[in-house]
């Protein structure tokens, strides 16, 4: 078994034990946060997929409507009316509290609706246009703040993990071969003494 290489000494046998104690309790502690941390990935798994879904089928609604616009009203007086239209998108870098941890997420902020054209300018085609894509952009927007927090739980998933195989797998076993060796060898210490000590008696009684 593994171990380290230090003197089998009770001194050294205490530290030991502590050592593995505190390890133990870290490897419990880390596998719950893992486990807490898994379901909460799986959660935002679930949602993007919904999102996904969602977005397929607003990218279905949007585009044939942009391009209904675009026989109706013409490419020329498209670009146009799109000329003077502005909008204001505010991003934000916001926290999210998560299995106790905070973790960096994504705020965004999306403008009002407005048809920012004269209504004689306005067509039909034109404002069912606008009106699916801020549809499509909002469910854009959802979708890459639900995938920023899935890959920051995914990544905090995997550096748990490494710490759970680490303390599985040498820290905690590498301290449980140190205190089997060092409790065999103050055993054996123990017993040379014993006997060493029963000798010197019987001799001291022949004497």
């Amino acid at each position: 078994m593994v171990r380290e290489s230090i003197a089998p000494t009770k001194s050294n046998l205490i530290k030991v034990k502590e050592r593995l104690a505190t390890a133990s309790e870290g490897y419990e502690l880390l596998e719950q946060k893992r486990e807490i941390l898994v379901m909460e990935l799986m959660q935002k798994v679930e949602q993007v997929k919904l999102l996904e879904r969602d977005l397929e089928t607003q990218v279905a609604l949007a585009y044939p409507a942009l391009k209904r616009m675009l026989i109706v009203v013409g490419r020329e007086r498209a670009d146009r009316l799109s000329q003077n239209i502005r909008y204001h998108f505010d991003l934000q870098e916001k926290k999210v509290s998560i299995a106790g941890m905070t973790l960096p997420g994504l705020a965004i902020h999306l403008p009002e609706i407005e048809l920012k054209y004269a209504p004689t300018n306005s067509f039909a085609e034109c404002d069912e246009t606008v009106l699916e894509f801020f549809k499509l952009l909002k469910i854009v927007t959802e979708l890459a703040t639900i995938r920023t927090i899935a890959w920051r739980l995914a990544r905090e998933v995997r550096k748990t993990q490494r710490r759970v195989n680490a303390l599985e797998k040498m820290v905690i076993p590498i301290a449980l071969g140190t205190k089997g060796y060092i409790e065999s060898a103050l055993e054996e210490r123990d017993r040379d003494a014993f006997f060493t000590s029963k000798l010197l008696k019987r001799k001291a009684g022949k004497e």
